[in-house]
């Protein structure tokens, strides 16, 4: 039974190992900027998209902690047009698109174009807790992509008019949110490091780097972030969420699709999305009970355990629920965003 289970296991990861190279020669990479006035710079966005053949073979994404996922660098757009999805990246490990291709990049291959900005300091080597926790200005960010994708000479011509939607994941899962309909409460983000209870890991760095919430200017901080182009919004494991102002929630027009990682038990407080989903009009709610809201990192190499406890990572990032591999997880997840997003953006087109 075990020989059974290692070989499945092994025929498994192939298969992946395969799709992902077919799917890199299908899909291509691109970055363009787009100028913010909000940052008082342009914003470097990540592009994935449906390509014909050409272009540099590149891995992104790819650390010493996580695989890459292939792509095609400035390959030939693909003729036709897409759908477009905003992705909103997470903070800190995840705190780039790269590290979301996994996700972008089978999304693209499945016929949309996928457009991530780089949220200014919320990951790299220019990280900052105090850019981090601006959380409202994430939005922005969204809404200048939005505008740059529409006028771009490559991209402009191939986007489905009226088929836009936003991906969000962790931090990024907030900002779908929020571009959806939701605002942010600044009196609950001002407090939200008061204790460790939230999030140890988060709040110890905003408070080593120095960063007193009470002190930062949050007078833009409940301002309505919505753009009323996006047409769906999905957000996985969306945080922190309870520093949004549950009055917004029956405001938001757009349907929404929400999902929450590991069992409802072991859910993170400032992650546990379930009742805002009932808050919202056209809300749908669900879980996948053997992940955790580690899942959305890019799945670790055969050393990657060792490094976290050597560079005192803290955060046991390659860990999922139980049962089965992230890849599978990853698998699951992708189906899911495929299925919404086609429904949302694609149906009677």
């Amino acid at each position: 039974m075990k020989f059974r289970t290692m070989l499945c296991a092994v025929i498994v990861s192939m298969l992946a190992m395969q799709h992902q190279a077919n799917a890199g020669d299908a899909v291509g990479v691109a970055h363009i900027s787009a100028p913010s006035a909000e940052r008082g710079t342009d914003l470097d966005v990540t592009v994935w998209y449906p390509a014909q053949p050409g272009g540099e073979a590149v891995n992104l994404g790819d650390s010493p902690l996580f695989a890459g996922t292939a792509a095609m660098s400035d390959a030939p757009v693909s003729g036709g047009t897409f759908p477009l999805i905003l992705l909103s990246h997470g903070a800190g490990l995840a705190g780039t698109p790269e590290a979301l291709s996994w996700m972008a990049a089978a999304l693209a291959g499945r016929g949309f174009i996928v457009a991530a900005p780089t949220h200014p300091g919320n990951g790299g080597k220019k990280r900052s807790a105090a850019q981090t926790m601006k959380l409202w200005l994430r939005p922005a960010d969204l809404t200048a992509t939005l505008d740059a994708m529409r006028g771009d000479a490559s991209f402009g011509g191939h986007l489905l008019e009226g088929s836009t939607g936003v991906l969000g994941l962790s931090m990024g899962g907030n900002t779908a949110l929020a571009i959806a309909g939701a605002r942010i409460d600044a009196k609950r983000l001002a407090a939200y490091c008061d204790t460790d209870l939230l999030n140890a890991s988060l709040c110890g760095w905003v408070r080593q780097s120095g960063v007193d919430l009470h002190a930062m200017d949050m007078h833009l901080a409940g301002r309505d972030g919505s753009d009323s182009r996006i047409r769906f919004a999905m957000a996985i494991d969306p945080a922190p969420v309870d520093v949004l102002d549950p009055a917004s929630f029956a405001g938001i027009g757009i349907p929404v699709n929400i999902v929450n990682l590991g069992r409802p038990e072991k859910i993170p407080l400032t992650a546990d999305a379930s009742a805002i989903a009932k808050a919202i009009p056209n809300a749908r709610y669900s879980t996948i009970a053997d992940a955790s809201h580690y899942s959305m990192f890019g799945a670790c190499k055969p050393g990657a355990p060792a490094l976290i406890l050597s560079e005192e990572i803290g955060d046991p990032v390659c860990d999922d629920g139980g049962g089965r591999s992230r890849g599978e997880i990853h698998a699951q997840l992708i189906d899911m965003a495929a299925a919404a997003f086609t429904s949302a953006l694609k149906a009677g087109r």
